[in-house]
């Protein structure tokens, strides 16, 4: 094993021809690359990035709620993160008399702010390499069954000794490297977190779902909570005489600005990326599993949004559920266009051709590249079935809500309504019925079909005067119970092999790269942990005799404002400062900055991350990436791939002149 790490180390650094862009690095292994980083224009040190023996950026980060980033910007627990992010709690707090999500929130005082139930914001206390640990007792022979067992039962020792007896701190241990090596993260939660501010959607939500992914961009994608902390600044439940969290570190605002060609460093918890995927994998991504999601996601979306338009209870109701539905539906279609532009299976196919002939005579490695192929072949049409489970059949809300044990009715049905379910439900399930071949199909479907005669005449008994949730929960018991008994074992037993080759197949890479000195990159694939990715201010060429410039400006918010498109209809007073040019501070060349795009590689997760200086202030809030490079999640290219960040100067104008929060900004330490 310490041959192996030693192995990792080396590719780490030892490659003449790393990009600085590209590659998603773990805080605590940044050592290793803190000089190509300060040769970029980095001027501080690796202790300052992560540190355990004292105050670091990261102490600054936060794991935002389940699936996001977010920074702490004051010495009095005040936290940044993206709208869409906050946007459920914004959502829970609206209400057709008080409708935050229209007209925006902001809390003029402390008194005022908004508990959020359920919300809870974790720092990482620290990170170390259990990987000797965690694989104790493993023997070369062992099956992949024990092996598995072995590492669930030391991670559990690990956690458990990490932890000890205090309530307040969780950890995980997550594999990298397909398993080749294993790290200890362990965080603290704070779950007293109340909403502060938040622009009006039509700031925050600027441009909808027709400029998401998209650049230019001109979305004010911010909002404002405080973490709150028990008299001793620990962990401590909602309570009126909980007071602002004290943090360890807190970041700066650099206000003076950024142009082209400046660092960057992105600094968050990506979710998952899968850059290591063997052609195969990715083929059936681009070709088979994007479109189909994308199709039955069109199905939902156009039946909400017609939906939506009618009734304005309807799309404060649906807000958030479109919103959701739709980011995914388009980061697919942008994933699987870039995948095929750069020739990514094409390439890789090469890739492994080269690598299945070096491979041969060794043990180890020989003929995986046949099995890889024989293996995705086997399962091509089950993966499609478990896509049309959690596309189709489980994304019909009542009976999702019905099978799940019908856990927070009140919530479910104030954000509910029949109408776009029923209509969804016979969308979905007819297409489920006309592309999953019929001996996949669950035969209690294929009864019901018959018994009813359509899929209509099956609405129409399920979604009744009152819903029929006994009908609901049996859809919902018999079609996974059919997918679990019958699919799922296949599946599970495949990929468990796949998995298995992986380990071995990341191996070999490596031996491969050391052997030819092929200069690859190796960076684990993202897994909601903590990392660094740092690159340039850049803009980029889309298409022939375009160059998109990386800043946006205010001006750009005026072209597109247009009071008959909900999306693109800005609050009035935005309009009448414009007018003015009554920008105070804020003003740069007769405007004011929005957003701008970098070469940081990041994924999902890495909305709300704090996208930094050279020196470790906060310049921007990362909340995207443009669409053309959205196939960085499988694989990067540096001429195209852009994340997309907020300007935090617009952040700080529409606290100041549009809210009139100025008591927000004196907390703030800002350097202008």
């Amino acid at each position: 094993m310490k041959k192996l790490l030693f192995l990792f180390a080396f590719l780490l650094v030892g490659s003449t021809q790393m990009r600085a862009d590209e590659g998603m690095w773990l805080p605590s292994e940044i050592l290793k690359k803190i000089k190509d980083i300060q040769s970029q224009g980095f001027k501080l040190s690796a202790e300052d990035i992560y540190s355990v023996n004292q105050s670091s950026l990261k102490d600054a980060v936060v794991r935002f709620g389940g699936g996001c980033t977010g920074e702490l910007i004051s010495p009095e627990g005040l936290l940044i993160t993206n709208h869409h992010c906050g946007y459920g709690q914004i959502q829970s707090h609206s209400s057709v008399e008080h409708d935050y999500l229209k007209d925006g929130f902001w809390a003029m005082s402390r008194a005022e702010e908004l508990p959020n139930p359920g919300l809870s914001v974790s720092f990482l206390e620290y990170m170390t390499d259990v990987t000797d640990e965690v694989l104790k007792g493993y023997k070369p022979k062992m099956t992949e069954e024990k092996r598995i067992a072995l590492v669930e039962k030391n991670s559990q020792k690990i956690i458990d000794k990490a932890v000890g007896e205090n309530k307040h701190l969780v950890a995980h241990v997550k594999p990298i490297y397909y398993g080749n090596q294993y790290f200890l993260f362990v965080y603290k939660v704070y779950t007293d977190v109340r909403l502060v501010g938040a622009p009006p959607s039509s700031i925050g939500k600027f441009g909808g779902d027709t400029d998401n992914w998209m650049w230019p961009r001109h979305t004010g994608d911010f909002s404002l909570f405080r973490v709150y902390a028990g008299a001793d600044n620990e962990p401590a439940e909602y309570s009126e005489h909980n007071v602002p969290f004290r943090p360890k570190k807190y970041f700066k605002v650099n206000a003076k600005g950024i142009r082209e060609g400046d660092f960057t460093m992105v600094y968050g918890f990506p979710g998952t990326t899968r850059e290591y995927l063997f052609s195969e994998a990715v083929k059936y991504t681009a070709l088979v599993s994007n479109p189909h999601k994308i199709a039955l996601r069109t199905l939902r979306l156009n039946i909400q949004r017609e939906e939506m338009a009618k009734n304005q209870a309807v799309r404060i109701q649906y807000a958030s559920k479109n919103a959701s539905v739709s980011n995914a539906w388009k980061k697919w279609q942008g994933e699987a266009k870039g995948i095929l532009r750069m020739k990514a299976i094409e390439n890789k196919q090469d890739f492994e051709a080269k690598f299945d002939q070096w491979a041969e005579g060794k043990p180890e490695y020989e003929n995986l590249v046949e099995r890889f192929k024989a293996l995705y072949a086997s399962i091509e049409e089950l993966s499609l079935v478990q896509d049309y489970q959690t596309e189709a059949l489980n994304a019909v809300e009542l009976i999702a809500f019905a099978g799940r044990g019908q856990a927070n009715a009140e919530k479910f049905y104030k954000d509910y309504y029949q109408p776009i379910d029923k209509a969804s439900f016979i969308a979905l399930y007819k297409a489920y019925s006309q592309n999953i071949a019929d001996e996949y199909q669950s035969p209690y479907f294929k009864e019901q079909l018959q018994k009813f005669g359509s899929v209509e005449a099956w609405a129409e008994a399920l979604f009744t005067d009152t819903p029929n949730l006994a009908m609901a929960e049996e859809i919902y018991r018999e079609t996974n119970a059919w997918f679990r008994e019958n699919i799922a074992p296949a599946l599970s037993e495949v990929n468990t092999e796949i998995t298995l080759l992986y380990r071995a197949y990341m191996r070999g890479m490596m031996e491969y790269n050391e052997a030819t000195n092929g200069g690859k990159i190796f960076y684990p694939d993202a897994n909601s942990t903590l990392r660094v990715t740092y690159g340039k201010v850049k803009g980029y060429k889309p298409a022939d005799a375009i160059y998109y410039t990386p800043i946006s400006s205010l001006d750009g918010v005026i072209e597109k404002d247009n009071p008959d498109i909900y999306d693109y209809n800005i609050p009035q007073k935005l309009r009448d400062l414009h007018a003015a040019k009554d920008y105070g501070r804020w003003e740069v060349d007769g405007s004011v900055p929005v957003a701008f795009i970098a070469t940081n590689h990041t994924s999902g997760g890495n909305s709300g991350s704090p996208v930094l200086d050279a020196e470790g202030n906060l310049i921007g809030v990362n909340f995207d990436r443009v669409w053309e490079g959205t196939m960085s999640d499988v694989v990067y290219d540096p001429e195209i791939c852009r994340n997309i960040a907020l300007d935090i100067r617009f952040a700080l104008f529409v606290i100041d002149k549009l809210a009139g929060a100025k008591h927000l900004l004196d907390e703030i330490e800002i350097v202008q």
